[in-house]
């Protein structure tokens, strides 16, 4: 299959992204007009072949550059406004994006009005599904009252569990994720990236989600995939991020497609384009490249998001048909 030919079946599949930053995901180019002799044009950890030594250089990194921007409402509004564009652009449809729930409190700004920030840049043709994201060390001072009033925010789609892996999981998090999913909310966990397959167990029994972020060395362990793919569970998988953090040390060695082979429903989206300089397409046209997946697999990757998106079942069964005509004409 010719280059531009993959590219077009790219482009043209329907796409989803479900594991998404938006602090992670501000588009660089901001930060340069804003600021240029702070912020190069072209980064060094943007090159395809840099890695990250480190998660601790990875966090510095991320932050020294997301926290300068993210001081208003309006700041996120701008951030999303181009995200979302960029989304538009690549035939992305529908996006689930997390905010960094304490950063609500460190500039003074209600986490209200940070999602209504982040609503307002939503464009026509994308669906949107906000999500709070917070450390596991967070319920704590102030932003205890917060998390425990999370159930009312009828604007939130759910929550997501993110930061250092190797931090414990504390006590607290099992009773209010309980909580937050009888009130209607998804309920998110990374796990499986930096740490082994027990988090990844410990994220499906102990906290009860079903959408595990990255979840991706659950590879190591036969029994965790049997739990993941007995109790409907998806991976919400990043291959270059995991690439560029050097959870594997080539995409050819991922383990995305044994996974997708032993039954587990496996998404692909970028985490941190701020500093991984990834985009949607760039994710299925690396994989293409530099693990083989085959057009039919690139399919099911995109079928895969549909089916876990916050949809009426119309709309997923429309671009469900959409991608099997897609793949069906290129023979």
């Amino acid at each position: 299959m010719p280059d531009s030919a993959l590219e077009s079946f790219i482009q043209s599949l329907p796409k989803t992204e479900t594991h998404l930053h938006i602090e992670g995901a501000l588009p660089y180019e901001l930060l340069h007009a804003w600021q240029p002799d702070k912020y190069p044009a072209s980064p060094a950890f943007h090159a395809p072949d840099y890695r990250f030594p480190t998660f601790a250089k990875f966090d510095e990194t991320l932050l020294g550059h997301a926290l300068p921007w993210f001081t208003s409402a309006e700041r996120y509004y701008e951030s999303a406004r181009v995200t979302f564009a960029k989304h538009v652009v690549q035939n992305v449809r529908y996006v689930e994006t997390s905010f960094h729930l304490p950063v609500t409190h460190f500039i003074n700004v209600p986490g209200r009005e940070i999602i209504a920030a982040i609503r307002a840049a939503v464009p026509p043709g994308l669906e949107v599904r906000i999500f709070a994201g917070m450390l596991r060390t967070d319920y704590a001072g102030p932003m205890q009252a917060v998390i425990d009033d999370l159930a009312n925010w009828d604007e939130l789609a759910g929550v997501d569990l993110h930061g250092h892996e190797q931090v414990s999981t504390e006590p607290w998090t099992a009773k209010i994720w309980a909580r937050l999913r009888a009130a209607g909310k998804v309920t998110k966990c990374h796990a499986g990236e930096f740490d082994g397959a027990t988090r990844v167990r410990e994220a499906i029994e102990q906290l009860g989600v079903t959408r595990v972020q990255h979840g991706v060395r659950a590879i190591e362990d036969p029994a965790v995939m049997a739990l993941a793919r007995d109790r409907g569970v998806t991976f919400d998988t990043c291959p270059i991020s995991n690439l560029k953090l050097q959870v594997f040390p080539s995409l050819k060695a991922h383990s995305l497609r044994r996974l997708m082979q032993a039954g587990i429903n496996c998404t692909v989206s970028t985490d941190d384009p701020l500093v991984f300089g990834n985009s949607v397409n760039d994710e299925y046209a690396a994989l293409s490249a530099d693990a083989g997946f085959t057009r039919a697999e690139l399919a099911q990757l995109a079928r895969n998001g549909w089916t876990v998106a916050d949809v009426p079942v119309e709309q997923r069964q429309k671009q469900l048909a959409e991608i099997d005509r897609l793949l069906a004409a290129t023979g």
